[in-house]
């Protein structure tokens, strides 16, 4: 085709496309049409650790939380067997739930040492029945930190065992109305799974919908943006986020500038997320005083975010 030739269809395209739009237009102004709809702006949903929130007892630290606008309360999976009846007389009647369980289990699940595994296999399947009892949307679980040994190494096969036992565990969790939850951890607490993006895709080669992951913004000093850790996941697979300060691991707001999470706030938003941002930190201040101003700078950066 010469140039001539081209620019002569290229004209004639055009038209054709201008005048099926008219037909289009025509025909659209002729049917009923229904008002858009935007989507609600996903609401934030603070969360706190049982032990991060000040109070001598759990019905006061939950008095606390409700005045607050706390609406999820994270457990420890360490002994929560034996808590099952208090924790769901506790929230009876509350507006705070169960937001999830942090790890609580013996032994880990790369363990090379048969009775390490067999512990983690039992103790992590009773947290999990007790988790699902409470209404909790998930297990958070790491596959092993620095200083659990022997460990399997790092290798495409332990790999595909570790997503053989989380495919197990995810079948058995929804057996139970909960999930499973993989953290990300930094380089210097676990060699194994270091990335939101790598723990999205274990949970892909899981294939089981039981199994999930989280972020945590301390963690993900890992992530070169938050913003990306988090939309690697995305809406099928996060299920859980953590806070705390980036610089020192306390109180949102307490390590000053360096503690902006509004890029992370931002995927969170965009990806519609429905489940829990949970505090777990310590505290450098005065307690009651620094939870109100971390509360109120995570607020503040949802709304910019």
């Amino acid at each position: 085709m010469n140039r001539k030739e081209f620019l002569k269809r290229s004209l004639l395209g055009a038209v054709g496309i201008v005048g099926a739009t008219s037909v289009v237009n025509t025909l659209t102004s002729c049917c009923e049409q229904k008002p858009v709809v935007a989507n609600a702006a996903p609401e934030l949903k603070l969360s706190f650790q049982e032990w991060v929130i000040h109070g001598q007892t759990l019905t006061e630290k939950l008095d606390i939380m409700e005045s607050m606008g706390i609406v999820g309360l994270e457990l420890s999976g360490r002994g929560l067997a034996e808590r099952v009846t208090e924790i769901q007389q506790a929230l009876s009647s509350r507006k705070v739930k169960v937001s999830a369980i942090c790890a609580g289990f013996d032994g880990f699940i790369l363990a090379e040492d048969a009775a390490e595994k067999a512990k983690f296999d039992s103790s992590m399947r009773e947290i999990i029945e007790a988790a699902g009892a409470v209404g909790s949307t998930g297990v958070i679980m790491v596959p092993a930190f620095n200083g659990q040994q022997p460990c399997m190494p790092h290798t495409l096969q332990t790999r595909e065992f570790l997503c053989e036992q989380m495919h197990e565990l995810g079948e058995f969790a929804l057996k139970h109305n909960t999930t499973v939850i993989l953290e990300p951890l930094n380089r210097a607490e676990a060699h194994y799974l270091r990335q939101v993006a790598d723990a999205a895709a274990i949970c892909r080669d899981s294939k089981s919908e039981g199994v999930k992951c989280m972020g945590d913004f301390w963690h993900m000093q890992e992530e070169t943006s938050d913003y990306a850790a988090f939309l690697a996941a995305g809406k099928k697979y996060l299920q859980h986020v953590h806070v705390a300060s980036r610089a020192t691991r306390n109180m949102p707001g307490e390590d000053g500038a360096v503690d902006n999470y509004v890029d992370g706030l931002r995927a969170l938003k965009e990806l519609n997320y429905p489940y829990y941002v949970s505090f777990e930190c310590g505290c450098k201040g005065e307690r009651s005083e620094s939870v109100a101003a971390a509360v109120e700078l995570l607020r503040k950066q949802w709304s910019e975010a």
